[in-house]
């Protein structure tokens, strides 16, 4: 099979490997094309699906806390505060 992506997509793919994320071109197709089908297996509905799919991406691009800071913001916000 051939495909044909568009630049900013062959981009990321390309950055994906350079950052050790994946081996080959193929190996991301098939990990991203597993997850697809994870989440429409797993009877999430679309809007869920692409919240999953967004905080993923979101901690790809390091826009996540570490688990003490989480832990801690929770705990202020719904335990009371530390």
């Amino acid at each position: 099979m051939i495909l044909s992506l568009p630049p900013e997509i062959e981009k990321f793919i390309g950055d994906q490997i350079k950052e050790g994320r994946f081996s080959t071109p193929e190996a991301l197709v098939e990990a991203a094309i597993k997850v697809w089908r994870d989440a429409l297996d797993s009877g999430l509905d679309d809007e869920t699906a692409a919240a999953i799919n967004e905080a993923e991406a979101q901690a790809d691009r390091g826009e996540g806390m570490d688990l003490e800071t989480f832990r801690s913001h929770v705990s202020k916000r719904f335990v009371g505060k530390r």
